[in-house]
């Protein structure tokens, strides 16, 4: 049976999904679990894996349209199996997906309408490998002036780096400053913010902690890892568990803002901000509240790897209600963070630092943390906001029992 695939949805209120590029060309056999294209959502550029073995047909979406959430964008047969009949259908686009899209003609066999279409698309606009995509850029080369030498002329890294030679063509350099082509990512980041800051109706409430108690709770943790094999826990990994559980007891801070109402989420997903090569995005760790220190350590860690490696899946960055950014290991001591829509809330987290502090009347040094919770005014109060800052407080000056 022909198995549809089709443009996910990754994140709530998503539309549409930009296709960037295919991992698979039609005709080539797909694995189930290997990744099968890549497409820009709103939040990240994600992989999307083939859910079947098979064969890849009847693709009706190329690099570079934009296509609304369900469609169908191509088939994965079996051997000696058909295209269905819908497959001489195009797959619906928006109009900012290209200036011109392929549309295959109607014909008794879809498969040929299919490789009509690709073969149209081909020559509306070069196809070229996503890394060679980044190598062009980087030396200011237009891609249409490009000799294609690669499988069924798709422009290859070395056919980038063979024009640059040619042409003598140079990256950009601090003495000839020029205009920077931002990536997918820190394009979706630029928009996501300014959305965020000229529509949610911020404000900030700040705690300064002793650390202490975090700080050995998490020398403990990992030292045990060290003989049982786990993963190493951080910092991060302490307080990702402590600010799921505090958020359990108040859930107004794990809600959403859906317009003109207040929706309760019912799990606790935190989502992590990781830095990657052209910014940010939120890897999510699910039911945190409910997970163990060594497990959210485990998932942190992986997630980061994947994150790096530009490798995240659409389930890595689904679903988060709350998120926590630290900048404490760039040396950062404190900061305000932009809320990502729909959550209500986002805590940034600074550096630990020893300071001098006053201790029953004592001068003493203490490992100092600094907290800064930003809030939806549409959702959460002020009182709401220092009331789980109250708790997470609590729960960082005494951790034992909250991770036992």
């Amino acid at each position: 049976m022909a198995i549809s695939v089709v443009m996910p949805a990754l994140e709530m209120a998503q539309e549409t999904g930009k296709l960037l590029a295919w991992r698979k060309k039609e005709g080539q056999a797909t694995v189930k679990g290997e990744p099968l294209l890549e497409i820009e959502t709103d939040k990240a550029v994600v992989e999307v894996e083939a859910s079947a073995d098979g064969i890849l047909a009847g693709v009706k979406s190329h690099e570079g349209d934009v296509v609304a959430v369900g469609a169908v964008i191509a088939w994965i047969l079996q051997p000696g199996e058909s295209l269905p009949a819908e497959a001489s259908a195009s797959a619906p686009t928006m109009p900012s997906a290209r200036a011109v899209t392929a549309r295959a003609s109607v014909s008794p066999e879809p498969a040929a309408s299919a490789k009509e279409s690709a073969a149209a698309s081909r020559d509306a606009a070069p196809r070229i490998s996503p890394k060679a995509r980044r190598l062009a850029k980087e030396h200011g080369v237009d891609v249409s002036l490009i000799h294609a030498t690669g499988p069924d002329g798709v422009v290859s890294t070395e056919d980038v780096l063979a024009y640059v030679a040619a042409a003598g063509a140079q990256p950009s350099t601090p003495s000839a400053p020029a205009s920077e082509v931002l990536g997918p990512i820190a394009r979706i980041m630029a928009e996501r913010t300014t959305q965020s800051w000229t529509t949610v109706p911020h404000f900030f409430v700040t705690r300064e902690l002793d650390a202490t108690a975090i700080v050995a709770l998490q020398k403990q943790a990992a030292a045990a890892s060290e003989t049982n094999g786990a993963t190493r826990p951080t910092i991060n990994d302490v307080l990702i568990a402590l600010v799921a559980r505090s958020l359990a007891k108040h859930p107004r801070l794990n809600s959403s803002w859906s317009g003109e109402t207040i929706r309760a989420n019912p799990d606790v997903n935190i989502s992590v901000a990781m830095a990657v090569k052209d910014g940010v995005v939120g890897a999510v760790i699910n039911n945190a509240d409910k997970t163990a220190l060594p497990q959210i350590a485990a998932q942190r860690r992986e997630l980061s790897e994947r994150a790096k490696a530009g490798k995240l899946r659409p389930a890595d960055i689904t679903g988060g209600t709350f998120t926590v950014s630290n900048l404490g290991m760039f040396e950062v001591d404190s900061f305000t963070a932009i809320i990502t829509p729909p959550q209500s809330a986002i805590l940034a987290v600074g550096k630990i630092v020893d300071r001098v502090v006053a201790v029953d009347g004592q001068a003493v040094i203490r490992p100092i943390l600094n907290l800064t919770l930003s809030s939806d005014h549409r959702v959460v109060d002020g009182a709401r906001a220092a009331e789980f800052l109250s708790t997470l407080a609590g729960a960082i000056l005494s951790p034992g029992g909250w991770l036992a």
